[in-house]
């Protein structure tokens, strides 16, 4: 005879949330633990509260799957990101495009010019700490050496890496944003650009009329220098190395199933590697699983660090660690909705949050109270993003107004906290502490500043009707 469920308490439901906030709190922010372990233990907590709800075993672990095959689409698309990364550096594509860009670093436009460079850079790549350790560390040495304000020149960076980790189809966090809120991976890219581009704008006017003020001392750096002629000394340039992107770019714009087409890029590109770099086939499909190695190159001579940085990267197996962690999370969230326990915090907050606004505003509270917890980017969009997911079809809003909120609040807020790994990274790398560049990440909060705008005024926040809200309910499971 089946057991039967009650419905858990408010107390009950919320008791698995607040131990995970404690427990990564103490474990990630002080003890800097691994995540995934203190989310297993919290999914423990929260399956051992539901079996005395009434729930077996087997139904969990049915709700568990259920939410890992849910993410199972947007993880395949981690794993190709992580091939096309590897293939793009053996076919030379992104260090041809390192190779020119920094070429049109003006002295009176240093800031604009380490903003858009690195903007750039990030985009093509997905990765903002490898924009910031790259080019960024040769535009910090472009500053010193012109005797430029360095704390701009790092607020600029950081702004510019994180405007290509919030775009890019190529990031991780481009793809768990909309993994999280139960958008399309295009669709939320677009939807981006309501409060990105503005930031953005508003970010190059500030480091226009700050820079212009600006008097420079010195010559150009040397360290552009040394990156081109490795660089050249590497690769084989040519025109050719273009193609990978433009198959990209018609493939977004035509909306191309975003899978196959990653695939066929990453192979476009070892093949492109192989004629026009005169690198191996195996070392081609090496890098598209593992990631590119210099040494692969044949390249004789000793190789600046800040170039290993970039080059040797990629591979689908860099993106194990991500998937771990969204598998993790996934299993936590499997519970709390087999169990009922998340219906009954989402019924607490419905309760209390009657406006779109509202529902925005505590979405972008969540994220933050997540960043400053955890400091990581990626609970800071999973978390959220589950808690909120069927609020905002309750509510009749799409769900790619989740997933921008979540990268508006999640992923740039991250590298303007001092404790955080990318808050460290940046101001270790930079040279400059993360509180002294804050001011001037511009991009960082004036996203948030204009999701906030948007969610006061409706502009840019999408609607659905209730037909297109029955099928997104049905496409998570529910019943309708």
């Amino acid at each position: 005879m089946e057991k039967k469920k009650v419905k858990p308490t408010t107390f009950q439901a919320i008791s698995p949330l607040v131990i995970m906030i404690v427990l990564l709190t103490i474990g990630v922010g002080f003890l800097k633990l691994r995540a995934e372990p203190i989310i297993l233990i919290c999914a423990s907590i929260a399956s051992i509260i539901a079996i005395k709800l009434g729930y077996t075993w087997e139904e969990l672990q049915k709700g568990i799957i259920e939410k890992i095959a849910s993410a199972l689409p947007a993880t395949l698309i981690l794993w190709s990101v992580g091939l096309l990364i590897g293939a793009w550096m053996f076919s030379g594509t992104v260090p041809m495009i390192i190779y020119y860009g920094v070429q049109i670093i003006n002295p009176r436009f240093l800031y604009v010019s380490a903003f858009l460079i690195t903007a750039v850079l990030s985009t093509v790549t997905g990765t903002s700490w490898g924009s910031a350790g790259t080019i960024g560390v040769a535009i910090m040495g472009i500053s010193q050496g012109l005797g430029m304000n360095l704390a701009v020149t790092a607020g600029a960076v950081v702004a510019g890496s994180y405007f290509g980790d919030k775009l890019s189809p190529f990031s991780d966090t481009t793809n768990l944003a909309p993994l999280a809120a139960g958008s399309q991976l295009y669709d939320h890219i677009k939807h981006m650009l309501y409060t990105t581009v503005p930031a953005a704008i508003v970010s190059i006017i500030v480091y226009l009329i700050v820079g212009i003020s600006s008097k420079s001392t010195g010559a150009s750096t040397e360290s552009v220098k040394i990156i081109q002629s490795q660089l050249s000394g590497i690769y084989n340039w040519n025109i050719i190395l273009l193609l990978p992107v433009l198959i990209m770019l018609i493939g977004s714009v035509l909306k191309f199933p975003t899978l196959p087409t990653m695939i066929v890029n990453s192979l476009v590109s070892v093949v492109i590697g192989i004629f026009v770099q005169g690198f191996s086939l195996k070392d081609g499909f090496i890098s598209m699983v593992n990631g590119f190695n210099v040494e692969m190159t044949g390249f004789d001579g000793k190789i600046i660090d800040d170039i290993l940085t970039l080059i040797n990267r990629g591979g689908a197996v860099s993106m194990t660690t991500t998937t771990v962690l969204v598998f993790c999370s996934m299993g936590f969230a499997g519970v709390m909705s087999t169990s009922g326990m998340l219906d009954v915090v989402l019924d607490a907050i419905l309760t209390r949050v009657k406006t779109t606004f509202g529902v925005i505003l505590s979405t972008i509270a969540s994220c933050f109270t997540v960043a400053f917890v955890t400091g990581n980017s990626y609970l800071s969009i999973l978390i959220p993003g589950e808690l909120f997911r069927k609020v905002y079809l309750e509510r009749n809003l799409h769900p790619k107004n989740l997933s921008r909120t979540l990268e508006d609040s999640g992923t740039v807020l991250v590298p303007l906290i001092p404790w955080s790994a990318a808050g460290a990274y940046m101001a270790a790398t930079l040279g400059v502490d993360t509180l002294t560049y804050l001011p001037w990440a511009v991009l960082n909060y004036m996203g948030i500043v204009f999701a906030i705008i948007l969610a006061f005024t409706g502009i840019g926040i999408t609607k659905i009707n209730e037909k297109e809200k029955e099928e997104f309910l049905i496409a998570e499971g529910e019943k309708v």
